[in-house]
């Protein structure tokens, strides 16, 4: 199979993981009561709309048609990682567990993005793949601080004050 394909189908996977992950943001600030939850969100969905973005520079398919067709269109409501909210009743839950699920998948994002950076060739696309990674890294920390602030657990700014009393 020639490099070209291969690397076109990896950025084709990656916008597509991409634009889900910010439909999942988006639904989870939705649902959430939390302010704090619903900026973090609101957040990580603008942020991985920049990540659908940056793949898509390099993407050379035409049936997502022009990066502002695609951005726009519908969330696939029935794609796993947004149907993960759903079976979510309970309002208490429902705040916990759209972060632990948020974690996980900023973890798996950055495993697949860096498992496929080592295969592509051309260093351009490899090292979008490796900053986005970092960037899901980044995320998952994020989400880990937002997580500690919501369920009352002392805040990493707060080990100082904790450790010297």
């Amino acid at each position: 199979m020639p490099q070209e394909f291969i690397h076109q189908e990896a950025i084709k996977q990656a916008v597509e993981s991409a634009k889900q992950i910010m439909c999942f943001y988006r639904k989870a600030a939705e649902m959430v009561a939390d302010e704090g939850g619903k900026r973090v969100f609101n957040r990580l969905a603008d942020e991985k709309r920049a990540h659908v973005e940056r793949f898509f520079r390099y993407y050379k398919g035409t049936e997502f048609g022009s990066f502002d067709e695609f951005i726009v269109t519908p969330c696939n409501e029935e794609a796993a990682v947004v149907k993960e909210l759903d079976g979510i009743i309970s309002e208490e839950v429902k705040e916990r567990k759209a972060r632990e699920i948020a974690l996980g998948k900023e973890q798996q994002m950055e495993r697949i993005l860096r498992s496929k950076a080592k295969n592509i060739v051309d260093p351009g696309v490899r090292i979008v793949f490796e900053q986005l990674a970092l960037e899901s890294q980044k995320h998952f920390a994020v989400i880990e601080s937002e997580y500690a602030r919501f369920m009352g657990m002392p805040h990493e700014t707060d080990i100082d004050t904790y450790v010297r009393e």
